[in-house]
């Protein structure tokens, strides 16, 4: 153990170092974080101009449901204002109530709200599509009894809280933070031993193979575990995400670590195998991000084509994140016992494939 020690202590060393790797391992997975942000906080809600003609109570009370509806980015507006910003494109869409919208409802007339919807992006064009009829349903509801339109809504949720989409992308952006540092810091720690011949001074000491792949493999999983916390911290400091009860925060740390172990096994079968810094770096690099595609980065798997949930399957990123997802969002151990079983048989083969790569390398120097 005390050499397993020194030599996670070294390598863990050259990496405190060399700032260029610090930041190649953790700006990528911040870039994605920021990206996160600002694009969910683009189509979250959609902006739209509201011109409210009615003066009257119902007239009033549509206008009110469509403030309070939380999927719009409402501009009130009068006709002309609301043309203009829809010309400019600031805004997706112009919802008119009519001036004789009450009367209409008061009469029991046909009371139409009018909208006009710029085509230009699909996401946000059916995001209105759906929600304008989903407020007027909202009316009627409000209205009771004395509604024309029996309306009940009965609504039972599969999760107990809803995520919302930036939230939802936090966990797999955290599991790259923790691949990316595991996985490029190993492979380019290993990498440096042959390209700087110094594996020659390693292998010539009374130090076994078993002890420099469990050596690096610490330091690997310490650099990524680290990484990964620290990305959880940061995102628990801004709001972005919240630690779900007690008794599953044990669950969190059990696939943050399991990750950085994997990754960190990786990254040493990766260096030994092309024994180049830039390859190392560039061979990891490319492999962690799609990698992380695949396992439903940026969307969820489920809804995804059958063909990318079958790869998917084969990704052991997939049940980290299901895992992690589990734990921090819906308070569940739903296949937990898979995940784990899965994340820890793919690292127990890397460190067998890593094994038989060291051996056959001290074969060739010694």
């Amino acid at each position: 153990m005390r050499i397993i020690w020194i030599i996670c202590k070294n390598t863990i060393s050259v990496w405190l170092r060399n700032r260029s790797l610090i930041a190649a391992s953790l700006l990528p997975p911040l870039a994605f974080l920021a990206a996160g942000y600002f694009a969910a906080a683009a189509v979250s809600h959609s902006p739209v101009a509201l011109v409210s003609l009615d003066k009257g109570q119902q007239g009033v009370t549509m206008s009110q449901i469509i403030h309070s509806a939380d999927v719009f980015r409402v501009t009130d507006a009068s006709p002309a204002q609301a043309q203009r910003l829809i010309k400019d494109l600031r805004v997706a869409a112009v919802i008119t109530i009519p001036a004789d919208f009450s009367q209409r409802v008061a009469t029991h007339q046909p009371a139409p709200v009018d909208l006009e919807i710029n085509n230009l992006n699909l996401d946000f064009t059916n995001d209105i599509r759906r929600s304008v009829p989903a407020s007027i349903v909202q009316y009627y509801q409000l209205q009771g009894p004395s509604s024309p339109i029996k309306v009940v809504v009965k609504e039972s949720d599969l999760r107990h809280r809803d995520i919302e989409l930036f939230q939802y992308e936090v966990v797999p952006i955290l599991l790259l933070m923790v691949l990316i540092s595991g996985l490029v810091n190993t492979a380019v720690s290993t990498a440096r031993e042959f390209e700087y011949k110094t594996i020659k001074e390693i292998m010539l000491s009374p130090v076994t193979n078993t002890q420099i792949v469990f050596g690096t493999i610490l330091a690997g999983f310490l650099i990524g575990l680290c990484s990964g916390l620290l990305e959880l911290v940061i995102c628990l400091i801004f709001g972005w995400t919240h630690l779900p009860s007690w008794r599953y925060e044990p669950n969190v740390l059990l696939f943050i670590s399991l990750t950085a172990l994997l990754s960190a096994s990786l990254g040493l079968v990766a260096g030994l195998s092309v024994k180049k810094i830039q390859a190392a770096h560039a061979i990891s690099a490319n492999t962690a991000l799609p990698l992380f595609f695949i396992a439903g980065g940026v969307g969820v798997l489920a809804f995804e084509p059958g063909w990318l949930q079958n790869v998917a399957s084969f990704v052991p990123l997939t049940y980290a994140n299901h895992g992690l997802q589990m734990a921090m969002y819906y308070n569940s151990t739903d296949q937990l016992g898979r995940d784990v079983a899965v994340l820890i048989l793919v690292t127990c083969a890397a460190i067998a494939c890593a094994l038989i790569l060291l051996h056959r390398s001290r074969s060739r120097l010694i």
